[in-house]
């Protein structure tokens, strides 16, 4: 069988250890990030026409514009939600700022111990994403960026010949009911607006649905290819004419409708990134399915059978919370599904490993 060449590098004691760490301290910093989000905005007191009115000033999430409403008059009850606003932003602001020098301690641990593994831009890209809102709600990763969840997730490390990767995928789902609720920072309300926040010298290519980096770094905006492939749906994120349009793709629409997969994957200078991908079985189905078609490049479909051969592997050994179930992969075809259900049957013997 193919798994009886598969051996898993594990993360050693240390990185195991600070692994749990990095996990902990970085779920603390996403609570204090939410609470933050709370306070947004400001509140004062001002005079309107001879009468005091608290006031809050925020900005709308969807078109960046600032706003302003009123709370009501000054009395005891708007001056308990002034102070009760004021102590809470302030108590937000200072949890939100250890929370943020403890990452960066705990990053520095992290690279020392040679932890980082998600490619720097890459991960930057999926914070401006996750930052809007938007990862697993309307975009998730896709291609090789997602294999560094499922690792991440078994504490192993797939090999670098299948995880090395100048680019990242996004799937966009048009069913979903997306809000950019992008920062005050961000000049653009879009998707590339978004990518410019990883590296301002992301432009758009002459192919709409994708974007590059001076340094040649692409992400290409994707979706499911549907049926007719006229039909008329929703293309971007933001609806803006100079936005990325997602191209339609055939196969996509299995992983549409597949459950999602989260993990938090450690960057290339040691900070936590939230992933959202596909389930790593849907994964495998969709890589091997690509593996076999005539009219795809062989150098892909090589890359694509490796890929799927060590992610149904890492399923089998390491993940056996997620058994090969038939009804977790009904979005795929059965004849597909039958053809890629040997790669999961790994015996026992394949879990040999080797740490750090």
């Amino acid at each position: 069988m193919i798994a009886e060449h598969i051996e898993f590098q594990r993360l050693n004691g240390d990185q195991g250890r600070e692994f749990i760490n990095t996990q902990q301290r970085f779920q603390t910093y996403l609570d204090a990030r939410r609470r933050g989000s709370g306070y947004r905005g400001s509140m004062i007191f001002a005079a309107r026409h001879g009468v005091e009115y608290l006031l809050r000033d925020y900005y709308d999430p969807k078109s960046g514009v600032k706003r302003q409403r009123s709370l009501g008059r000054r009395d005891e009850h708007t001056e308990k939600v002034f102070a009760e606003f004021t102590r809470g932003k302030e108590e937000a602001a200072r949890q939100l700022k250890v929370a943020t020098e403890t990452l960066r301690r705990q990053a520095a641990v992290n690279r020392a111990l040679g932890m980082g593994r998600v490619p720097e831009i890459g991960a930057k890209i999926i914070r401006a994403v996750d930052g809007a809102d938007l990862l697993g709600k309307g975009l998730k990763v896709v291609g090789t960026n997602a294999l560094f969840a499922y690792e991440a997730s078994a504490g192993v490390r797939f090999p670098s010949d299948i995880t090395t990767t100048e680019d990242i995928d996004l799937l966009f789902d048009a069913r979903a009911h997306m809000r950019l609720a992008a920062e005050e920072d961000v000049a653009e309300r879009t998707l590339l607006g978004l990518l410019k926040k990883a590296d301002r010298s992301f432009r758009r290519t002459d192919r709409t649905f994708q974007a590059v980096s001076d340094e040649g770094y692409l992400v290409d905006l994707i979706k499911p290819m549907r049926d007719p492939p006229w039909k008329v749906e929703v293309s971007s994120v933001s609806g803006e004419p100079s936005d990325l349009e997602a191209v339609q793709i055939i196969g996509l629409a299995w992983h549409e409708n597949a459950p999602q997969f989260e993990a938090m994957a450690i960057d290339a200078r040691g900070f936590p990134v939230r992933i959202v991908a596909p389930d790593p079985r849907a994964y495998v189905v969709h890589k091997h399915w690509l593996s076999e078609r005539p009219d795809r490049n062989t150098l892909k479909r090589d890359r694509d059978a490796a890929q799927a051969r060590w992610v149904a592997a890492l399923v089998a050994t390491h993940m056996p919370n997620l058994p090969f179930d038939p009804e977790v992969l009904k979005s795929f075809p059965k004849s597909v599904v039958e053809r890629a259900k040997p790669l999961f049957e790994v015996p026992g013997s394949a879990e040999a490993s080797f740490a750090m």
